[in-house]
């Protein structure tokens, strides 16, 4: 799977947009809301591809978000230790995206891939093209 969402500008008119791979098929997915942000576009887009899954499934998750990397892989378990707060003691942004990914994530083994956005991965410029194209759509 390789996910990406944005908005432009932030916040502002987003889309979002994953590729989902296996074998020789693959599924194209995106949308996009009228005002929303850049970090709740890339949940989207990662919530999306998991639930499109019809069985549990290991994946490679590419992701050029470090926040819905580290999130998912090293802040969440914190923010539930302190009940969705932060480390400032302050409620922690997009809960109700975070609570869809880790519920749509449950069911299957992930391994959460950080690729740099804009730097000549096809699969990362594909899924920002179709991004791009759901909030241009708007």
């Amino acid at each position: 799977i390789w996910t990406d969402g944005g908005c432009k500008p932030n916040p502002g008119a987003g889309g979002w947009a994953a590729v989902l791979r296996f074998g020789g098929t693959g599924k194209e997915l995106s949308g996009g809301e009228a005002l929303t942000t850049n970090n709740r576009m890339e949940l989207t887009a990662a919530a999306e591809a998991l639930e499109a899954l019809k069985r549990p499934c290991h994946v490679k998750l590419h992701t050029d978000s470090e926040y819905l990397r580290n999130g998912i892989t090293r802040w969440h378990t914190g923010w539930v230790r302190r009940n969705w707060r932060n480390a400032q003691g302050d409620p922690v942004a997009n809960y109700d995206l975070w609570q869809r990914v880790l519920a749509a994530a449950k069911p299957h083994e992930i391994e959460w891939i950080w690729i740099r956005g804009h730097a000549g991965d096809a699969m990362n410029e594909r899924v920002d093209a179709l991004a791009t194209a759901a909030r241009e759509a708007l």
